[in-house]
């Protein structure tokens, strides 16, 4: 283990009495897939040793073979699951069928599939139950109450403890709440939204009701908007050797379609966000990463960072923003905005 790494803090999850590391590491593009399973052991035991609890895939990530690997590195370093905090993602299950192509039934948040898709899932991870259970996109072809009723089904059965959302729009999670109280139900407890320092609107704009009405937690996937706001895209003519935009590009759809953006005129703004904000990283002592980082962890309704790495010293350089999150003063934060320039245009919410 590194030394001199920060003690960890944990924040509840939301309105729940479940607490979880407020940095965390996930599976999405690296595990199952893109990183070997050994490599990944080494990089989940080195989390598990900074004192991360919440480690997060789901049924999409890699057709399924991010739980397995994950499931692995628990069995293999005899992890109590009390100790920790699982959660997987129930909507992309194509891989789970005969026909990835024609997915029908395992796709989507059909009672029918968050029941057999949460099986399949707890089978590849080898373990009893999840702690949280995403509804992975929103499923406007079925009844919200069925969704609602879908995902309490696997909670009764012992199979998850809590539910959340996953790029829904705020309308819908009220909608899937009101269903709930009306039904006696649990509501979802948490969200999952792409949030940094280049991305803001829906946390900080669309959700911001949410928080106080709903008790609405964050679980905060591409807090560096895919590598971005480490800075290692700046002043280089091509992406380079061992990033994600090099070597995921045309075999991972995100990465593809970020790939794309190379050069572009926002491709070009988001870089200059960057490069406005390593003056001040540098005057902190610390990476533009862990500033970007440090500056999410500030938002008090972020219950955690999902964050990735395909190295053990990735998953230290990111457990070292929690210390950088003590040196923002108010002063500091709006030398941030100042360089940065993105905060989205918010009326107050009425009293």
């Amino acid at each position: 283990m590194a030394e001199n790494l920060p003690p960890m803090e944990y924040r509840h999850l939301g309105n729940s009495g479940l607490l979880v590391s407020v940095i965390s590491l996930g599976g999405w593009l690296t595990y199952g897939g893109h990183v070997e399973d050994e490599k990944t052991f080494s990089c989940m035991k080195a989390a598990y040793d900074a004192g991360i609890n919440f480690f997060d895939t789901a049924e999409g990530y890699a057709g399924g073979q991010s739980e397995v690997v994950m499931g692995k590195a628990i069995k293999k370093f005899g992890w109590k699951q009390q100790d920790l905090v699982i959660s997987t993602k129930i909507y992309f299950g194509q891989a789970n069928g005969k026909d990835p192509e024609n997915a029908l039934n395992n796709r989507g948040l059909s009672r029918k599939h968050i029941i057999e898709g949460l099986d399949l899932s707890l089978k590849r991870l080898d373990l009893p139950y999840v702690d949280i259970v995403y509804a992975h996109r929103p499923d406007r072809t079925t009844p919200m109450h069925e969704i609602v009723r879908g995902f309490n089904h696997v909670i009764d059965q012992g199979k998850a403890i809590y539910w959340g959302t996953s790029e829904w729009s705020a309308s819908e999670i009220a909608d899937a709440w009101r269903w709930a109280d009306k039904l006696g139900l649990i509501g979802p407890v948490v969200e999952q939204p792409q949030y940094n320092l280049l991305v803001r609107e829906r946390v900080e704009k669309e959700y911001r009701w949410l928080y106080a009405e709903h008790g609405t937690g964050l679980t905060v996937f591409s807090p560096l908007k895919g590598g971005v706001l480490t800075g290692k895209y700046n002043d280089v003519e091509a992406p380079p050797a061992g990033s994600r935009l090099k070597e995921g590009d045309g075999k991972l759809a995100y990465v593809t379609q970020l790939s794309k953006t190379w050069g572009d005129e926002s491709w070009k703004k988001n870089l200059a966000v960057v490069a406005s904000l390593k003056p001040i990283a540098e005057e902190l002592n610390a990476t533009v990463a862990q500033l970007a980082l440090a500056w999410a962890l500030k938002n008090p309704n972020v219950s955690s960072l999902i964050t990735g790495a395909s190295r053990p010293e990735q998953v230290y350089e990111n457990v070292k923003a929690i210390e950088v999150v003590k040196k923002l003063t108010p002063e500091i934060m709006e030398k941030i905005e100042k360089a940065a320039q993105t905060a989205p245009a918010v009326e107050p919410l009425r009293a």
